[in-house]
């Protein structure tokens, strides 16, 4: 047996007592804080909001609202349920929960750490928004064993944290690292050189093309809102869902009719971003979905003279030409006139091997780096887990 399980059963062997949150905890909100008031007050103190990035850090003022121990908790939106743990001179808006200790039965890091487990499972997502408001937090119930049992625990849970966080920095600046080198073997690749009036590519002479010359542009027949369901059978992609998971969804019916009478690309053909982030790409796998006209495109091209496989890695480097106001656009007609150079098939063929292992080294959450990444978290999550389950005392 483990320390742990030694301390539970002398100091807790029939189970441990659960209490609700507002047993032990003063519950209370953030304040509304403008950006201007942010800009305007800058300062050495931080603000914490609804952000996960940079621990919720929004900006410094040069005053506080807290000081001390407590723990916060995001009340809205799409980190809803995310908890954190404070120490020292903070404000927070009002999108976050405030968690001050009452009573002395409890170690506020140890709260932390079973909120970080628990407390998602209370989230909301009525009407769209998720939300954790304060009328339900106060309800979810903790365990409360020993202190001693919370201490040790705590202490493992520390180092455990320490640790993980040194070995995922560390994998994340070699991942870092290889992207850079893939980036760098990429454009050594697809980049040709000019010599004596010609272009060649690895050694290989290449000719500049038009994409309007090699394929036709194409799009999606237009799908109107009114035609699109939050559910339903076929995922409709928008320019915000494009590559991430779709929101909206069209009848069978419409799909197949429309796939039948009007353009939808063939399985391998790579759709394409036209519109806010230009040229982002996604390989269509041939499952059923349908795409939004005119903001997501692709190039029907003739295969026996230029892959998809290598127009995938080549859009990478294009740096597209576009139009228009607040949100950029990639027309068709500037799209059609994009040159890129055509080197041999066989070349194409080697120079995608080439790229495809270092992309998927990369990139591929089952394989490489991200996939050590991914265990290592995984890894924290289970000790975590055992070390925070309890039988409920009878």
């Amino acid at each position: 047996m483990n320390k742990i399980e030694v301390l539970i059963e002398e100091l807790c062997p029939e189970g441990v007592e659960y209490k609700e949150l507002r047993e032990i905890f003063k519950i209370s909100r953030g304040r509304v804080m403008s950006k201007e008031y942010l800009r305007d007050n800058v300062g050495e103190y931080p603000v914490y909001s609804s952000q996960t990035a940079d621990n919720g850090e929004i900006g410094k003022i040069d005053t506080y609202d807290y000081d001390g121990e407590y723990l916060t908790w995001t009340t809205d939106g799409a980190n809803a349920g995310t908890i954190f743990y404070r120490f020292g001179k903070f404000s927070i808006t009002n999108v976050c929960g405030l968690l001050k200790l009452k009573v002395k039965d409890i170690i506020s890091r140890f709260a932390y750490y079973y909120l970080s487990i628990s407390m998602k499972s209370f989230v909301s997502s009525g009407m769209g928004n998720p939300k954790l408001m304060s009328n339900v937090v106060q309800k979810i119930q903790i365990p409360i064993p020993s202190l001693e049992i919370q201490q040790e625990i705590v202490n493992i849970l520390d180092k455990f944290s320490e640790l993980e966080a040194e070995l995922e920095a560390e994998l994340e600046a070699e991942l870092e690292a290889r992207r850079k080198q893939y980036e760098y073997y990429r454009n050594q690749l697809l980049t040709p050189i000019e010599v004596g009036g010609k272009w060649f590519m690895n050694g290989n002479e290449v000719e500049w093309k038009t994409l309007g010359e090699i394929g036709n542009i194409c799009m999606c027949k237009r799908v109107m809102k009114n035609e699109t369901k939050p559910t339903g059978d076929v995922p409709f992609y928008k320019i915000g869902t494009f590559g991430k998971v779709a929101d909206a969804f069209i009848s069978n019916e419409l799909y197949n009719d429309y796939k039948n009478r009007f353009s939808y690309p063939k399985v391998g053909e790579i759709l394409l971003s036209a519109a806010g982030t230009i040229g982002r790409t996604v390989v269509y796998d041939g499952e059923p979905a349908y795409f939004q006209d005119s903001n997501i495109v692709w190039l029907s091209n003739d295969e026996s003279k230029v892959t998809n496989k290598f127009l995938f890695h080549y859009y990478k480097i294009i740096v597209w030409k576009t139009d228009g106001g607040t949100i950029l656009r990639l027309y068709n007609e500037n799209l059609a006139k994009t040159k890129i150079p055509i080197p041999s098939l066989s070349e194409q063929e080697r120079i995608v091997g080439i790229l495809d292992k270092f992309d998927a080294l990369v990139n591929d959450i089952s394989e490489g780096l991200p996939a050590e990444i991914e265990a290592r978290r995984k890894q924290y999550e289970y000790y975590r887990n055992k070390l925070l389950t309890f039988k409920e005392k009878e």
